[in-house]
């Protein structure tokens, strides 16, 4: 009974987790390279949801067109990133970081209203597709397909990701600009546009995970904030602005919060800030300190 459980756990929790980075990926990007903790990437997660959800409605009919709501909504998002650095973020880049964190606040409570506007209040449920709508059985224990699918995803995003960031030589000037952008500069690098290119990849970060995880909740406006609050405590034990820290902090909480829901129910969700709470006494700069994105 108890390897049972724990093999549930285990395999909820890294759901969750992989859950928690596909949000947060976008999140810790944007910080290692621009420093800006963006208020407002869980209304774009949510603005990607709705999107996904208006392509494919509540019962997506393959995991193609799943997919391709998915990343349709990350590039509509990746588009309102374009136009919110144009419009916000760039007037935003030499200010204190206080007017950057009201600023993007502002802007979440945009984003809301005008999905409020659009899509109305309801409540929303989307199945996931006939592919992976099914129970699978791992030891004694049954799984639901589109679990694994998240975890898959999640695995598949942050080796992109990786690589981008340590493999390519993109990844490589981002991470000098993030560095010391004066020198980069000096250097003949375009520091305005590798700026813009990481808010664009942030918010696309954020749309596609909207569509991918419509079936992992039900879609409403308030859909992105237990998100957010996830991504901010991942990224605050990660190291802010470190992939990789980031990755293992939302492994962590993830397991974390669904031993707490499987062997402490009754305590609600305050495993997760115990957890918070040993790691800013532990290592107040996170298990990977960031140097850029790193």
């Amino acid at each position: 009974m108890i390897v049972s459980k724990s093999i549930f756990v285990l395999i909820n929790g890294l759901a969750s987790g992989m859950a928690f980075f596909l949000v947060a990926a976008g999140l810790t990007w944007v910080f290692g390279i621009l420093k800006i903790l963006n208020m407002a990437h869980g209304a774009f997660f949510m603005i990607g949801a709705y999107l996904a959800f208006s392509i494919v409605g509540s019962n997506p009919e393959s995991m193609w067109s799943f997919l391709g709501a998915g990343l349709v909504a990350g590039l509509v998002v990746g588009v309102l990133g374009y136009l919110t650095d144009k419009i916000v973020l760039t007037r935003l880049r030499t200010v204190d970081y206080h007017y950057v964190l009201i600023a993007t606040f502002g802007l979440m409570l945009f984003c809301e209203g005008v999905a409020k506007w659009i899509w109305g209040i309801d409540y929303f449920s989307v199945m996931p597709p006939p592919q992976v709508d099914q129970a699978l059985k791992i030891g004694s224990s049954y799984v639901s397909g589109y679990t694994l699918f998240v975890i898959a995803a999640g695995l598949v995003v942050f080796a992109v990701i990786d690589t981008i960031m340590h493999r390519l030589w993109v990844g490589k000037i981002m991470r000098a600009v993030a560095n010391d952008p004066w020198m980069a500069g000096t250097l003949g690098v375009n520091v305005p546009a590798i700026l813009t290119i990481s808010v664009i990849a942030s918010f696309a970060l954020a749309g596609f995970a909207g569509g991918l995880l419509l079936p992992n909740q039900t879609l409403s406006i308030n859909v992105g904030s237990s998100f957010l609050l996830y991504s901010f405590l991942a990224v605050v034990i990660g190291g802010l602005g470190n992939i990789r820290g980031t990755f293992v902090a939302c492994i962590i909480l993830g397991v974390v919060e669904s031993a707490n829901a499987t062997f402490m129910a009754n305590f609600g969700g305050i495993a997760v800030y115990i957890v918070l709470a040993v790691f800013l006494v532990w290592k107040p700069n996170g298990l990977f300190p960031a140097q850029g994105s790193t």
